[in-house]
């Protein structure tokens, strides 16, 4: 049975934040099941999240919520694990305020993952996140 992959222990990393305003659009906020935070990305071409697990996962679904009109129009899913880099999958967002799931079939085992937002709708590349959820089955 999947569950949720993200815990205390799970090291997030994003590619930028809103005026350096950590206080205000932090990572944090998009694990905090709060539905009025959220992280904001600074502008640029591609923002990405990347998440580093306390051990070796297997993901069966990510969600995902944005903010209508600074959503991603496309996502790729990088992987890692001891045996190097795996391009996991591509998906493709709507621009809306709606929590998104994405399954991925037949995922390999991973240690770390590396959603990179492509194509932000926003004019300047800035992505918003409400919610983001990694779910799936930790292995031995």
């Amino acid at each position: 049975m999947a569950s949720t992959l993200i815990c205390t222990e799970t090291l997030s990393r994003v590619s930028s934040v809103l005026n350096r305003d950590v206080k205000q659009y932090g990572k944090k906020y998009m694990f905090d099941s709060n539905e009025e935070t959220c992280w904001n990305s600074d502008q640029g071409e591609y923002q990405w999240v990347s998440l580093e697990f306390p051990q070796s996962v297997k993901i069966t679904e990510i969600k995902l919520q944005f903010q209508g009109g600074f959503a991603a129009k496309s996502c790729r899913l990088e992987g890692s694990h001891t045996d190097g880099e795996i391009k996991v999958r591509q998906f493709y967002p709507e621009d809306d305020n709606s929590l998104q799931s994405f399954p991925i079939q037949e995922a390999p085992v991973v240690d770390k993952v590396k959603i990179i937002f492509e194509n932000s709708t926003d004019f300047f590349g800035r992505v918003i996140v409400y919610s983001l959820d990694i779910l799936g089955e930790k292995t031995s």
